[in-house]
């Protein structure tokens, strides 16, 4: 998402009335000291002492917590709580977070608080003690939340109806007069989550997870059963038709699918590292969800918004936590996507242009073309082929950085845990400028800890060291261009001249970017013999990442040139320049490129391209014909 819009989502939330129903409950946590324990003179049993504790909303009220951090300009809270100190806790804190608690209404008999204590000894947590488990609402209860229940669909923007204690809701009448309340004001945002009762209510937005997408339209599935895309697709035009409101689809790391009318959207997973604590993530993403429905948000960037929200909290551990807007901002300016991952894990689910070899990875590309102005390249390994194999002169140039003495020596474990490591970061890292490969290679050297601090270079030094090894491969193959003893389609990606050559006759302006130091792009570019169809500009590492990134050069083309995403094509084998592409709202074409054989597809490749949002992908060019006639819609 661009920064700008969500800063008018954010805006537009501020203005937003929102009503919660559900189950409020409070979570407890006590810190025990075992130390601090003495026998009790009554019993002669050994107590317990609690050193600390504290209590934070759960349940619904921690969706009442999230909204809050979003800033609304009203939250009303609609529930029961007991009689109890609990309650009266929960209450408090529910009111320090801002919302209206007029309507949580108090049962005195047979009623207690939902209350989850969780007592810690050290980092051991002993089993839960848990208040409410025989609770039973009563009728004349249940009227008076009917009522609140109505007013809130009278008075506010929308209604989060969210159900997640076991019994909770004790009398059929309270669901059939909440459907009949549904029905009369159909017109009305109401967007259900409920653990229990998901198939029995009506007209209303859905928020599921894949496994109780395929439950509500009959399947016996288990929590650890697999669901893939295509299935969550299928079954949520069924779930879909039989109320005809949006169904939104949380599908974990792989994203939501929004199924709206006419429409299926699949707003990819965000790439996350580190550890994550998916805790508290559904209810992160139905108050962003429903906030921005009821701003007036159209449901799938609803959904996109919201995804960037709980991308927020599960990144925060040991804590059901809540994502301002100050955060999501943050998060969404370096947000990685992981986009169609079955696509990209399977080659037999591609799709291809009729009578090409071109794949057709996003549909949607095809109501985009017809309208480039612009093309940018990448260099090695879309165009040249000159680099061939710089992976196997870094991959051995890291791992000796990271071992340093003890490269020789080392065990087998500790070497291959390293290789992974290193490959890893290769392939994530790839397009990017070798200074900030090197950066990279800095931090791992630190954080194994292996290299005495005196002996860690800093990134120019190790920079030095790979550009010298891999130049020694370079140069060899340049000095076998100059001397004609190897020809131009030795060192390049068949047919990527003729393709070069034949946009420049269509009059686009084309431009060269590369992770390479910018002069080695240009004197390489000009051996090659292509160095001046590139009027746009060659660009390249300056050792100085404030001057120079893909990122900046397409944003540069696309804010200089006032152009609109479907005038920028893109062409690159690294998910750098594809998801740079991708952001700007570009068409991004993936070059999957076999660089040892210069024509074929490589796979690999194939499968980090899909990842990284590629629209469409080819091989080579040698096809480029076909491949303009899409681009251009002859």
């Amino acid at each position: 998402m661009k920064q700008d819009r969500i800063k008018e989502i954010l805006e537009k939330i501020r203005h937003v009335k929102i009503a919660v129903y559900g189950d409020f409950c409070l979570d407890a946590y006590w810190l025990m000291d075992p130390e601090g324990s003495e026998v009790s003179v009554e019993t002669g049993l050994k107590a317990e002492a609690v050193a600390s504790h504290r209590y934070s909303p759960g349940g619904a009220g921690n969706i009442v917590a999230n909204l809050a951090a979003l800033k609304p300009e009203a939250i009303k809270v609609i529930g029961v709580v007991g009689d109890d100190i609990y309650g009266r806790e929960l209450s408090s804190q529910l009111q320090a977070l801002g919302a209206d608690t007029g309507a949580l209404c108090i049962q005195k008999e047979e009623f207690q608080t939902y209350t989850y204590t969780k007592k810690y000894y050290g980092e051991k947590e002993d089993p839960r003690i848990d208040f409410g488990l025989k609770n039973r609402r009563s009728e004349e209860i249940d009227s008076t939340l009917l009522g609140h229940i109505e007013s809130a669909l009278i008075n506010y923007d929308a209604l989060i109806f969210n159900q997640q204690v076991i019994g909770s809701i004790t009398h059929q009448g309270f669901i059939d007069q909440t459907n009949r309340l549904f029905e009369k004001y159909n017109d009305k945002i109401v967007v259900l989550d409920s653990r229990h009762f998901n198939s029995s209510f009506k007209n209303i937005h859905r928020k599921v997870n894949e496994i109780e997408l395929g439950v509500l339209t009959g399947l016996d599935l288990k929590p650890q059963d697999d669901v893939s895309i295509s299935e969550v697709r299928k079954y949520g035009k069924a779930v879909y038709r039989q109320s005809e409101k949006p169904v939104f689809v949380t599908c974990g790391s792989r994203g939501i699918v929004c199924i709206d009318a006419g429409s299926i959207t699949e707003i990819p997973g965000i790439l996350l590292s580190g550890k994550l604590d998916t805790v508290g993530a559904g209810d992160t993403t139905i108050s962003a969800l429903t906030l921005c429905l009821a701003a007036g948000i159209a449901p799938a960037e609803s959904a996109a918004f919201a995804n960037h929200a709980a991308a927020v909290t599960v990144q925060k551990l040991y804590t059901t936590g809540t994502a301002s807007g100050e955060e999501i901002l943050h998060l969404n300016k370096e947000a990685l996507y992981m986009h169609k991952p079955e696509l990209a894990a399977e080659l037999s689910l591609a799709q291809y242009i009729p009578g090409t070899e071109i794949e057709l990875a996003d549909e949607g590309v095809l109501s985009r073309t017809g309208h480039i102005k612009h093309a940018l390249f990448d260099h090695d390994g879309t165009i040249s082929t000159i680099r061939q194999g710089w992976e196997s002169v870094m991959e051995p140039m890291m791992i000796r950085a990271i071992l340093g003495e003890r490269y020789e020596t080392a065990g087998e474990d500790l070497i291959t845990r390293v290789r992974e490591q290193v490959l890893e970061f290769i392939d994530s890292s790839t397009g990017i400028q070798t200074i900030l490969q090197m950066e990279g290679l800095v931090d791992m050297v630190h954080e194994m800890n292996i290299v005495p601090d005196n002996e860690i270079m800093d990134k120019f030094g190790y920079k030095k060291i790979y550009n010298n090894a891999l130049m020694e491969v370079v140069s060899g193959r340049l000095e076998k261009l100059i001397s004609r003893s190897l020809q131009v389609d030795d060192f390049t990606i068949r047919g990527s001249i003729e393709f070069l050559r034949a946009l420049k006759k269509r009059g686009i302006k084309l431009y060269l970017a590369s992770g390479t130091d910018r002069q080695d792009v240009i004197n390489e570019a000009e051996v090659l013999g292509y160095a001046d169809l590139f009027d746009g500009g060659i660009y390249g590492s300056e050792n100085d990442i404030r001057k120079y990134s893909k990122k900046m050069i397409i944003n540069r083309i696309m804010d200089e040139n006032r152009l609109s995403g479907n005038e920028l094509v893109v062409f690159g084998d690294g998910p750098v320049e594809i998801r740079e592409c991708k952001k700007s709202e570009g068409i991004a074409v993936g070059v999957a490129s076999d660089e040892i054989a210069r024509s074929g597809l490589n796979e690999e490749k194939r499968s980090r391209l899909v990842r990284a949002g590629a629209d469409l992908l080819v091989a080579d060019f040698a096809q480029h014909e076909q491949l303009l006639d899409l681009l251009f819609k002859k």
